[in-house]
């Protein structure tokens, strides 16, 4: 298994500080260990990984890779995002 990050999350994490960067990194490494646990609201076809009680990792497994699609350091922006879709 391979985690490959789309465009979107890669401009997303190089935005974030470099503690929230590791953690984010950590918890790609823990979706590979153990994917698919909870869907993101709105029936979309996209998990969500909690990585802090604010940030967010939104990412969709195809086949035997984990392709990252958003990271979201605040809940305000994830949850801006997830109502886009509505």
């Amino acid at each position: 298994m391979e985690t490959i990050f789309s465009k979107k999350a890669q401009k997303d994490i190089d935005a974030i500080d470099t503690s929230l960067r590791e953690m984010f990194f950590s918890h790609a490494e823990k979706i590979l260990k153990n994917p698919g646990q909870r869907h993101v609201c709105f029936g979309l076809p996209f998990y969500v990984e909690e990585v802090t009680r604010q940030a967010r990792l939104v990412y969709n497994q195809e086949g035997s890779n984990i392709y990252i699609v958003r990271c979201f350091a605040t809940h305000k922006e994830y949850e801006k995002w997830y109502k886009s879709y509505k």
